[in-house]
């Protein structure tokens, strides 16, 4: 079977669910994608190049400043393309697009591995690093990333079958403390 053929079934659903659960919003121009900015514990955000709104994921901590360790990381849009308000997810967005699905993977040393809820395969990892604190981790090809920001290329499709031409993968490699983006080329 061709790679990229099986690589674009095993993410066609995650876009096709991207065009439904962001129909609601209001389509900005293509231009330069907004950088979120201060967000407090902002772990990292999702964007796609149909609109500026921007999902942010970012740690989830209790009134006594600890982590939320039945739900590690908050999930909400920023919505650019308007006047920039904070809104939750919606019920469809949660449970089939962006939501997450977390457990605790490693108690002694507090590792969340999660997923996102359209794509089951893909594993990241929440974990604290030698600065105390929390980051996301996860392997893409053969990468390992801290990750800041997806980044979804869609040109054109139609409601369920979206053309996306590729996922752009953008952090820092945890060795080497170097800028790295893995892309994903889906369609050519």
């Amino acid at each position: 079977m061709n790679w990229k053929k099986s690589r674009w079934a095993a993410f066609k659903p995650l876009f096709a669910l991207v065009i439904f659960v962001f129909s609601g919003f209001i389509s900005g121009d293509n231009g330069a994608m907004p950088v979120p900015n201060g967000i407090n514990n902002m772990l990292f955000y999702v964007q796609r190049s149909l609109n500026k709104n921007t999902i942010i994921y970012q740690l989830n901590l209790n009134d006594k400043n600890e982590l939320n360790e039945a739900e590690p990381i908050k999930i909400f849009w920023k919505n650019y393309a308007t006047n920039g308000t904070v809104e939750p997810l919606n019920y469809v967005q949660k449970k089939y697009a962006y939501g997450i699905e977390s457990f605790l993977s490693d108690k002694e040393k507090k590792i969340y591995t999660f997923h996102f809820v359209s794509y089951k395969k893909q594993l990241l990892y929440l974990a604290k690093t030698s600065d105390k604190k929390y980051h996301v981790f996860s392997y893409f090809g053969s990468k390992l990333i801290v990750v800041q920001r997806v980044y979804v290329q869609i040109n054109g499709g139609s409601f369920w079958t979206p053309r996306v031409k590729y996922i752009e993968v953008s952090g820092t490699d945890p060795v080497k403390n170097e800028p790295v983006t893995e892309k994903i080329v889906i369609e050519k």
